[in-house]
């Protein structure tokens, strides 16, 4: 059984991020969408395999994939790389820098939070790794982004 911290938790970290995409553009939306969805379909592989290897632990009881790991693959992920796509593409010193601050502010701040309240924490793995974990992709992201720019370029 869900608690109703933990739905409520869910519900705003799908909503709030993905309601700030109505201020991105829609320029911005349609070139960085790609990218954006490939980076929600690795993570999402990304979260069933550690939830497989019992990377973190939830707090509520009977684990399930769809309640815990789903809503942080569907939630944040593609609304913060199309924002961080839409700030420093171009820069990939500036990207790879945005993308470390977030990833470390995620890997050691927030998911303290998120122990504290008694949702997740970190099991099987130390911060360190789940920084590794959180940032390596980046620059998956950031490649995926530059063969659409450059496919995109020969088209027109």
């Amino acid at each position: 059984m869900i608690k109703k911290r933990h739905l409520a938790f869910n519900i705003s970290m799908i909503v709030i991020p993905w309601l700030t995409l109505l201020f991105i553009g829609k320029r911005e939306f349609k070139r960085y969408s790609l990218a954006g969805v490939f980076i929600v379909i690795f993570e999402i592989l990304n979260h069933w395999y550690g939830h497989k290897r019992k990377w973190w632990k939830f707090y509520d009881k009977r684990r399930s994939f769809f309640k815990d790991e789903l809503p942080w693959s569907v939630g944040p992920y593609m609304p913060i790389s199309m924002w961080l796509l839409k700030f420093s593409y171009g820069n990939f010193k500036k990207f790879v820098l945005l993308n470390a601050i977030f990833d470390g502010l995620f890997a050691f701040l927030f998911i303290n939070i998120t122990k504290k309240l008694k949702l997740v924490a970190l099991n099987r793995i130390n911060h360190i790794q789940f920084f590794i974990y959180l940032h390596y992709k980046a620059y998956l992201l950031y490649g995926v982004q530059y063969l659409y720019e450059k496919a995109r370029s020969r088209m027109v």
